[in-house]
Parts: structure tokens; sequence; C-alpha cells
């Protein structure tokens, strides 16, 4: 259904413009553990659109005692750069939502009413910590969706503490949780554990979205070199399973 390959002067190349969107990633400057300065945002930013890429929803990190950010730092920060982007990268749209750590500060705000950054909609993108299984995740995705929210989960695959617990994906699907997907975990970028889940997950047709997580140039360059994943993008386009090209 959808290419994955562009020619470029006479090789080929990673095309993801079938994905069209990419709703995760560290795009904003100085914010948080992505681009660090305006330069570093418009690199990425043309690395992006370079590999086929017409809009991107960057996800800056929303964690209260590492990256304490919310609509008053990410929005202004988005205008500043959407004005550095003009006559610099064209045909690219640009948004910003947030990668919500779910901790109290979350359950706070979520408790409060106040409104959260979607990706689109009423999409929110949350992810764990890596280190340890989360406490009562399962009634925090509950709470968002009784607050009428769809919860997103980043990068399921890098939760290795899973692995041996697979069965907890099935929960979070029966509740109607939403999976997300790095692209580069295809690659093995993240070792062989985060590997087999992603493909453990794709397998079970359980992928809704993939993302770029892109943070810096080292994600640009293996992603512009992950030829090798172009099968399983395409199959899982062709699944009509992934919402990237509807955002």
């Amino acid at each position: 259904m959808f290419s994955i390959f562009r020619k470029s002067a006479g090789n080929k190349t990673l095309d993801l413009s079938g994905l069209r969107v990419d709703m995760h990633s560290h795009l904003l400057p100085g914010i948080d553990d992505g681009a660090k300065t305006t330069e570093d945002s418009l690199t990425l930013i043309r690395g992006l659109s370079d590999l086929g890429y017409s809009k991107l929803i960057t996800t800056p990190h929303i964690m209260s005692e590492v990256y304490p950010n919310n609509a008053e730092t990410i929005l202004p920060a988005l205008n500043e750069l959407r004005i550095a982007l003009r006559n610099q990268v064209k045909n690219v749209e640009i948004n910003a939502a947030g990668e919500y750590f779910l901790d109290e500060y979350f359950d706070s705000t979520l408790a409060a009413g106040f409104p959260l950054l979607t990706i689109s909609g009423n999409m929110v993108l949350v992810e764990f910590s890596f280190v340890s299984a989360p406490i009562n995740s399962s009634n925090k995705f509950f709470e968002m969706q009784v607050k009428g929210f769809q919860p997103v989960l980043a990068h399921p695959e890098r939760y290795l503490y899973f692995a041996r617990n697979k069965a907890q994906f099935d929960e979070f699907k029966s509740m109607g949780v939403l999976f997300q997907v790095n692209l580069l975990s295809f690659t093995g970028y993240y070792g062989k554990p985060a590997l087999e889940i992603a493909n453990y997950l794709a397998d079970k047709q359980c992928i809704d979205l993939l993302g770029t997580d892109m943070h810096h140039t080292r994600h640009l360059d293996k992603l512009r070199n992950a030829g090798s994943i172009s099968g399983t993008i395409k199959k899982l386009l062709d699944s009509g399973k992934i919402l990237n090209p509807r955002l």
C-alpha cells in the first residue's frame, strides 16, 4: 500500500512519508533532554523532513522534579521555533503536546481538571519509569478516561520489566490504551529485549502509533541508516491500524 523507499542520488533511502506525521519527539530547544539550541532543532527538523515527514508533533517531557514543563513553557518555545523555521524548512507543520510522566504531579494536574497538552483531539502521551514497574497504572489510565482523555503509552517496548509479564500489555489494551512504539526499537538501538518486545507487539497487531522519539543527531543518523526496518514499517502501515497518517 505504501512505499517506504525513496531514490536519492541513485541510492535507496528510508522514506517515512507514508507515516506523514511524527507524533513523538523532543525538538523544542532547551526545555528537556532533547534539542539544546535552536540550531539543533532546525537540524533535526530538516532531517525529519528529508525522511518524508510533513507534520511534527513534538512532545517535551513533563516530569515535575526533572523537567517541570507545562503549557507556559512549551507553547512559547513552540512559537519561537516556528518563527525560526520561517524560510528555513518549508512544507513542514510543527505542533506541540507533551510526554507526561505518570507521577504525583500528573495525578494532581488531572484531579484539578487542568487542560492537558494533547497530540490530537483527546490523545495524551504518557510514559512510565524505565527502572521499576508503575503502581496503580491501570487506575491512572481509568482516571484519564473518566476525565475524557485517551491514554497513549509511549514506547511500551522499552519497559523491560514487562518482558516476563506480557499479560500486562493485554490488560492495557483491553482498557483501550493506545501503544506508541519507537521506530528505532526495530533496529535494536535500545537493545535486544526492547527489539523482542517491539516485534511481539507488532506480531499481535497491538501498535497504534509509531514515533521517532527524536532527541539528537545520533537518533537522526541511526534512522537515516535504518533500511533494515522498511519491511516492518510497510507491514504495519498496510495493516491499516497505524494512526499517524490521520493525525
